[in-house]
């Protein structure tokens, strides 16, 4: 075992957790989950593999996972985030198992690539593969930004390197639970690009730059989508992936999933703020309230939701 402690945030997760918990046994068994208050045998299942669970309410990921980081009851040089329905590759964990004791002093982070199956379909093209991804830190000197959408750990010191092999993100879900995921989802990515325009809460979010690291360059590129007009951007998104970054090549499963992550939840996202604004107008304060009185939620708080 290394000296490496993981965090995964759960809830009704007992169609993963088992598979998720599974992979990373070959490297740790220091495995922390905080669930927020399963209704399924997810935190049974957990339990029995090994896992230290404790609960705590759902406010949002980064509060959720900060919290996790604050009580991660395991004292280990080393941290590593995890989704649910995620897993390491073979390769990953002998990868980790030999070089993360060799890691140089002056590398506090890890980036790990990703690669996303849809429909049991491994998606490979439209830019979807490889998306790196900082998973691996040392302790002390990594928090979740607090932000309502696309949350990245942020690093205090040190600098990153890159490791050679997979975590797979392969939710088992069907295509129901899926769209409906996304229409939540939709809200938080409202939220998101209208606090790049207004400026809601004053949080420190990674530097964008087109030149940086994976997180840093999604965030450059997505303060430049939020300024290009309603209703177009989905449009050129859409071309730009499919046409231009060959998703045609991943065939019917890639057309389903590039039209509806790139297209058709973008599009939804484009319609809610069309609708913030014909609810609310554009006046910062008046779209504050509208947040609070109709969904109850505070936009100077990621961390914060308020009741209606």
């Amino acid at each position: 075992m290394i000296d490496l402690s993981v965090i995964i945030l759960t809830h009704n997760e007992s169609k993963h957790i088992a598979r998720c918990i599974e992979s990373l046994l070959q490297v740790t068994d220091k495995i922390f989950i905080v669930d927020s208050f399963s209704t399924d045998d997810t935190v049974a299942i957990a339990q029995n593999l090994g896992a230290t669970v404790i609960q705590n309410p759902w406010v949002s990921y980064s509060f959720q996972f900060n919290f996790g980081i604050q009580n991660n009851p395991f004292d280990t040089q080393w941290l590593m985030r995890m989704d649910a329905d995620e897993y390491i590759t073979p390769e990953l964990a002998i990868e980790l198992k030999n070089t993360l004791h060799l890691t140089p002093a002056e590398v506090s982070g890890l980036y790990v690539k990703r690669r996303v199956f849809f429909m049991d379909k491994w998606i490979r093209r439209g830019g979807y593969y490889p998306i790196w991804l900082l998973r691996v830190w040392r302790k002390g000197v990594g928090h979740c930004e607090e932000l309502w959408m696309d949350e990245h750990i942020k690093l205090s010191s040190g600098t990153t390197a890159q490791l050679q092999h997979d975590i797979v993100d392969h939710n088992l879900n069907n295509l129901t639970w899926w769209t409906q995921k996304h229409n939540n989802y939709a809200i938080r990515e409202v939220i998101d690009l209208l606090n790049i325009k207004y400026n809601f809460d004053s949080k420190e979010t990674v530097t964008p730059s087109f030149w940086g690291s994976q997180e840093q360059r999604t965030r450059f590129l997505k303060i430049k989508y939020a300024s290009l007009p309603l209703f177009t951007r989905p449009f050129i998104y859409f071309v730009y992936r499919y046409i231009f970054k060959g998703g045609f090549l991943d065939g019917m499963k890639g057309l389903i999933w590039h039209f509806l992550q790139g297209f058709w939840y973008r599009f939804l996202v484009d319609a809610k703020i069309y609708e913030v604004y014909y609810r609310a107008g554009r006046d910062k304060q008046a779209i504050i309230t509208h947040f609070k009185t109709e969904y109850g939620k505070d936009l100077k708080s990621p961390n914060r939701s308020v009741k209606v």
